[in-house]
């Protein structure tokens, strides 16, 4: 028990410090727009490449079948390494706008050695029962997204250099924490050639459960990594619109965005803790809603009512990432074992080509449309409910037959 522990420890540590590498560039974002001479639309296409880089890592990952027949310690520590170098080439003061993308597309390939495999190197670890741990896991890649923000606020005077180079040097210490972890007793690798395959990793689809969970984190993935992404253009339109800081003392973009990313971990540990109690497709459910209900308020809010925005706000960032985890559990659990790795970067594939859409369209329109964009992210979580709907069907009607024959024993 106490090594599992510890090996969830490192884990989920190795995670937060990996993933850093993510949102690194966004947290120097007016910098990078002035010396490159771009806008926001064209900023977009910087995590448009990071997304499309992962997209491509985990498809290699879902074909190849490494994911499931390679130490995924081993792999998410390299992957850390690479991606903390390629990061570091990116700060370079010689790169320009043009040679910025092909390495962001880079580190995001990196990240898909990284992001997946962290939440099996936790189902390994821990088993079916994996909805809290996994909250805490992506609670950590919250806050691993939150970071650069966060060195950024508390070194407002730092070059945009530096910040990122930070980044790097986080990924490679967690590296260093799980290269020797090895992997968790309840997973068993696939052998042989038969996971160099397309076909086997999308015949997971087949499977109603996942098919369904599929479609839900699909509607949560076209809003959270977008939301994620506008933070900055709604931090300093709620800054400015205020005329002052919205809780009264001093506020900086990085700092909004960093507390409206970073209490995406509460809601994370929060979900995960009561996936122990309810289902887990009760509690992705909710926080979907809840923060497609949030997606609808906050551009009707005045834009005076610094305060209450800010708070809204933040409400808005606990809720969108905490079905998170929940997804990804529920994913595990409703496919073979020998299939989880590569289930999960399929999974993970596709919902991160949905974000390319949704950021570079909220980014095109934020400048015209103000908050009023983000109304673009509604449909999101309209459209998972509606494809997770018969799963909850089924596990409604799965606990009432399991109350009626309580009733019928007793």
């Amino acid at each position: 028990m106490n090594h599992r522990r510890w090996a969830v420890g490192l884990i989920v540590l190795a995670q937060w410090l990996g993933t850093s590498l993510w949102f690194s560039p966004n947290s120097a974002a007016d910098e990078l727009m002035l010396a490159w001479h771009i806008g926001p639309a064209q900023f977009a296409w910087l995590i448009a490449a990071t997304q499309s880089g992962f997209i491509l890592g985990t498809l290699w990952l879902a074909y190849s079948g490494w994911a499931d027949r390679y130490s995924t310690s081993r792999v998410f520590a390299i992957s850390c390494m690479l991606g903390a170098v390629i990061n570091g080439v990116f700060s370079g003061g010689w790169i320009g706008y043009e040679g910025g993308l092909v390495l962001r597309l880079a580190v995001g390939f990196c990240l898909a050695g990284i992001y997946p495999l962290g939440m099996k190197m936790i189902v390994g670890w821990v088993g079916n029962k994996s909805g809290a741990a996994l909250g805490l896991l992506v609670g950590m890649l919250t806050l691993g997204t939150a970071l650069p923000y966060g060195v950024r606020a508390m070194g407002a005077s730092l070059p945009w250099q530096a910040v990122i180079q930070v980044s790097s040097v986080l990924a490679l210490v967690g590296a260093a924490l799980v290269f020797f972890l090895g992997d968790g007793p309840h997973l068993q690798r696939s052998t042989g050639q038969q996971g160099s395959s397309f076909s086997r990793a999308f015949s997971v689809f087949k499977i109603a459960d996942f098919r369904a969970v599929a479609l839900g984190y699909f509607g949560h993935m076209w809003e959270l990594y977008a939301f994620w992404a506008v933070l900055p253009w709604l931090a300093k339109e709620l800054i400015s619109a205020a005329g002052q800081s919205p809780w009264g003392v001093p506020a900086t973009v990085a700092s909004v965005s960093f507390f409206g990313i970073s209490v995406g971990f509460l809601g994370c540990v929060s979900g995960g803790r009561m996936s122990l109690k309810l289902d887990s497709a009760y509690v992705a459910a909710a926080a979907l809603f809840a923060s497609g209900l949030l997606c609808l308020i906050y551009p009707l809010l005045n834009p005076e009512w610094g305060f209450l925005r800010f708070f809204v706000l933040l409400a808005w960032g606990f809720f969108v990432v905490a079905d998170s985890p929940q997804f990804s559990s529920m994913a595990a659990r409703s496919c073979p074992a020998q299939w989880v790795g590569s289930a999960l970067a399929i999974q993970n594939s596709i919902g991160f080509l949905i974000t390319i859409v949704s950021i570079t369209t909220l980014l095109h329109f934020v400048e015209v449309l103000g908050a009023k964009a983000v109304w673009i992210l509604l449909p999101g979580p309209v459209l998972g409910l509606v494809g997770m709907w018969p799963l909850l069907q089924r596990r409604w009607s799965t606990r009432w037959v399991n109350l009626e024959k309580m009733r019928n024993t007793t």
